[in-house]
């Protein structure tokens, strides 16, 4: 299918330098969208688009921009941008596509921020203004049949690639739309990846995350923003069996498991008359209805906490969740006040004591000073003592200091203590010696 197309117009360019350089990217995009039928660009696949339009933007240099002082890069880069204004995400399209970086930040139309490998640094791209920042954001909302208005000014979303998203407009923006991407590799990272990169030890942890998952043993994976508790869960996802179904519930759907059996579910927010929301909490209950074997939460962060304490405790062994904490510990105290927070009456002793019953092992990661990421801790929930849920360590990461070329030093240890589950991990035929868990066992991996 070809385009219609009309007359070109013809542009005078009276700027220079940076602003000279956007107004002759907007001039070209004015003059593509004067050009296409914009109706029939929707149904050409875009593949066939992508190169009619380079065909067509390199027509109209040629003939109403060639007295524009662009040099060959710039000429090159500007047709990019024009493809990708057309058909992606606008200036921060090229680093949707560069591997290299993780996160996409922008702070307005003026400032975009990236993390590459795992430190932020400023870009010389911009949006035009605020309302063209806006028409990125709903481009983004709206294939994922959410919205974003002055009524509701903050949306959580994502990218057709899984990419995690969250917009904020004004009057809660106060210096203009911000957005904010957490990308996420098309090809997920593995566990021997997580070792390659030094977030894991490389001496047999790996078989115990391994025993871990294959136990049925139940998992929380507890970090700050940014500090891989997605990755991690997705890698101890590929030790589940084929055999078993598996039910995903998240907000923004961004787990990327490779089974067969596999239902993914994700919430709705209120649509503009505040109806039919479906929260986190709705999902888990109804995922009880559907034969599960596991049920991962994304990330547990309300009442849902209930629904997925009693699925652990109910016949549904080998859960998987993330929560944000900064220690094992303060993720039990969240998880408390959590369930504390469901409507439903129960006393602070029971609620720990469910807790305890629930609750196997306790995964700590952290995004260190020099942007690394580390799995920091390994905990067992051993039970209560008291009024207490008891935990022991089993390994953890030890910081040093930090070297002259600001690399975190360090190394990973055991704690000299063997683990109550390494029964149940017996059991399904993961044998570790036990003198892997002494004090002065190392587990490489030194920084």
């Amino acid at each position: 299918m070809t385009p219609q197309t009309t007359e070109v117009p013809t542009y005078d360019l009276g700027l220079s330098d940076q602003d000279g350089y956007h107004a002759i990217k907007l001039q070209l995009h004015d003059a593509l969208i004067g050009v296409f039928d914009l109706d029939a660009l929707e149904k050409i696949p875009k593949d066939m688009l992508a190169s009619q339009l380079s065909g067509q933007i390199e027509r109209i240099l040629e003939t109403d921009f060639s007295h524009a002082p662009l040099n060959a890069l710039e000429r090159k880069m500007l047709i990019n941008e024009v493809q990708d204004e057309i058909l992606g995400l606008g200036p921060i399209e090229p680093f949707l596509k560069d591997p290299q970086i993780n996160d996409v930040l922008v702070n307005s139309f003026r400032q975009i921020f990236v993390e590459r490998n795992g430190l932020l640094e400023l870009t010389p791209s911009r949006f035009k203004d605020e309302e063209h920042l806006r028409k990125i954001i709903d481009r983004i909302v709206a294939q994922v049949g959410r919205r974003i208005d002055e009524a509701t000014p903050m949306v959580d979303a994502r990218l057709l690639d899984g990419s995690r998203v969250n917009a904020v407009i004004p009057p809660l923006a106060m210096d203009g739309s911000a957005l904010s991407i957490r990308k996420f590799s098309a090809d997920p990272l593995e566990l021997q990846d997580l070792i390659k990169f030094g977030s894991l030890p490389d001496v047999g942890i790996s078989e115990i995350l391994k025993g871990i998952v294959k136990a049925r043993l139940n998992v929380l994976i507890s970090g700050g923003t940014g500090s891989g508790k997605t990755t991690l869960l997705n890698v101890l996802s590929r030790f589940i069996p084929e055999r078993e179904r598996i039910l995903t519930i998240e907000d923004a759907a961004e787990l990327q498991l490779k089974q067969i059996h596999l239902v993914r579910m994700e919430t709705r927010p209120a649509n503009i008359e505040g109806k039919g929301a479906v929260t986190p909490r709705d999902l888990v209950r109804n995922a009880l209805r559907m034969r599960p074997d596991r049920i991962i939460v994304g990330e547990v962060r309300g009442g849902e906490a209930l629904d997925m304490l009693q699925a652990m405790n109910t016949g549904h062994d080998g859960s998987l969740s993330t929560i944000h904490a900064n220690s094992p510990r303060d993720a039990l105290m969240r998880l408390e006040t959590m369930v504390s927070m469901s409507g439903v009456s129960m006393d602070t002793l029971s609620i720990r004591r469910f807790m305890g019953s629930a609750i196997n092992v306790v995964l700590q990661t952290a995004r260190l000073a020099d942007g690394s990421r580390k799995v920091t801790s390994l905990q067992e929930v051993t039970g209560m003592e008291g009024e207490i849920v008891t935990m022991q360590e089993i390994f953890q990461f030890k910081q040093v200091g930090v070297g002259q070329d600001g690399k975190v030093k360090g190394h990973f240890r055991m704690m000299g203590i063997r683990p109550k589950f390494m029964e149940k991990l017996q059991a399904q035929g993961v044998e570790i010696d036990s003198s892997f868990f002494s004090a002065s066992n190392s587990l490489g991996g030194e920084q």
